[in-house]
């Protein structure tokens, strides 16, 4: 399967996840269903950018340009990051507030049964990306792929921990906090990681070779 196949799957999976999830977050009150959701239709963007970015590329280096079809990869990439630790930090703000005010009453059924639906969902992305990271490990990972392999893995954490948090609630029938808890822990996370990820992107940018290929 080539990289456009493996991230056309990737966003219609995302696509796929968007609406539902949207509904059960804002009829269950649960933020980390709704982050999710928000998660997932940004993550189908990212998919569609790193799908264009394969594409202008691979005209690029027909072109022999192969400086230009490595910024390419390279910026859509670092697109991709920057969205995902913009919502994470949006996520950690909504999630702070609703541990300092008040955190309404979260319906733990539903979001256990979409958070769990989303996390298998986003597993089986996840390894049919990193199929192809691990194709690619003798030529250096394609940055595209990596962001949106990064945005995908952590999509399926994000969903496993926000279903066992539902789960609690469902059995408890009470401790609520932890819907936003768990969301600002995945939140930090993912942040972390997408900082990193930003940072080897410049890095590799800026000491690409000036050379075209020949």
């Amino acid at each position: 399967m080539s990289r456009a196949q493996r991230l056309s799957v990737v966003l219609a999976l995302n696509l796929a996840l968007v609406t539902g999830l949207v509904a059960v977050g804002v009829s269950a009150h649960s933020l980390g269903v709704l982050a999710e959701g928000g998660d997932y239709l940004l993550d189908a963007a990212a998919a569609g950018v790193a799908l264009l970015a394969i594409r202008q590329a691979a005209r690029q280096t027909r072109r022999g340009r192969a400086r230009a079809a490595a910024n390419t990869k390279g910026v859509a990439a670092l697109v991709n990051s920057g969205w995902l630790l913009a919502l994470e930090l949006l996520v950690a703000a909504a999630a702070v507030d609703r541990l300092v005010t008040r955190t309404p009453e979260v319906h733990g059924l539903p979001v256990l049964v979409a958070s769990g639906i989303a996390a298998l969902a986003m597993t089986a992305g996840a390894l049919v990306l990193r199929g192809d990271d691990d194709d690619a490990e003798g030529e250096g990972r394609d940055l595209p792929v990596a962001a949106v392999l990064l945005e995908t893995v952590a999509d399926a954490a994000a969903a496993a921990g926000v279903a066992v948090a539902g789960a609690i609630i469902l059995a408890v029938r009470g401790c609520y906090w932890l819907d936003p808890a768990v969301a600002l822990v995945i939140a930090v996370l993912v942040a972390y990681h997408a900082a990193r990820l930003i940072r080897t992107i410049v890095a590799r940018l800026r000491s690409a070779p000036a050379g075209h290929a020949a």
